[in-house]
């Protein structure tokens, strides 16, 4: 971790404390997983100094991390377990597929990204922090999800589609939840979709978010 420091490190504990007081933090996993992963190792070197600002970043193509307390968030959204096996739709700079990869920490986790340059940096990332052995990303469109290791437990997406893609609804299993932002390109809602039975849905809105568009065969084109 060549750009880990004391200073870094406080500003990480003051950044989940402050996510937990907020009531976005719950699961002590989740916690836990936040508070690991350096999340300033994820960013451009030129935004390292507002890594733990709860805020998102530019992390080129066009692409951003998500704030702190958007990941946090999602994590608790997902009722992620220590055992599951989980897809990721963006992979980004690789941040929030490592705290999904800490707190399903026995499972798989699997990140597709559109952009190679993105992917490669993701894996770079990964590696480098070494706390995820378990993650794999994925060079793709992620609005086809993965159909090589589905079922899943959970999939998350992490860019705004216009509508929900069927397809990642047949990748889950039963009793599996998928998150996703749908709306325009500028502003979505938050979605968690429950698979109860064969093509039987419980859908759920979170909330309004703003995500990056989602680009693939089955969301933006």
């Amino acid at each position: 971790m060549g750009k880990s420091s004391l200073p870094f490190e406080r500003l990480r504990k003051k950044m989940v404390e402050r996510l937990e007081a907020e009531g976005i933090i719950r699961n002590s996993r989740i916690k836990e997983a936040m508070l690991t992963v350096p999340r300033h190792l994820f960013v451009p070197d030129i935004s390292e100094d507002i890594a733990y600002e709860d805020m998102p970043i530019h992390i080129g193509g066009g692409q951003t991390i998500s704030a702190p307390h958007m990941v946090a968030l999602m994590s608790e959204a997902l009722d992620i377990k220590a055992e599951h096996r989980v897809l990721e739709v963006g992979s980004g700079s690789g941040y929030h597929a490592c705290i999904i990869g800490c707190v399903a920490n026995k499972g798989e986790v699997y990140s597709v990204e559109r952009l190679a340059s993105l992917a490669e940096i993701a894996r770079k990332n990964i590696e480098i922090v070494g706390l995820c052995r378990n993650v794999k990303i994925i060079i793709g469109d992620g609005s086809e999800g993965y159909t090589e290791a589905a079922p899943y437990d959970r999939i998350c997406v992490t860019a705004g589609a216009p509508t929900v893609p069927q397809v990642l609804k047949e990748q889950m299993k039963t009793g599996g939840k998928l998150l996703i932002p749908v709306g325009s390109r500028d502003v979505q809602e938050l979605l968690r979709i429950t698979k109860t039975g064969k093509d039987r849905y419980i859908k759920e809105n979170l909330g309004g978010c703003v995500f990056v568009p989602l680009i693939g065969e089955n969301a933006w084109h």
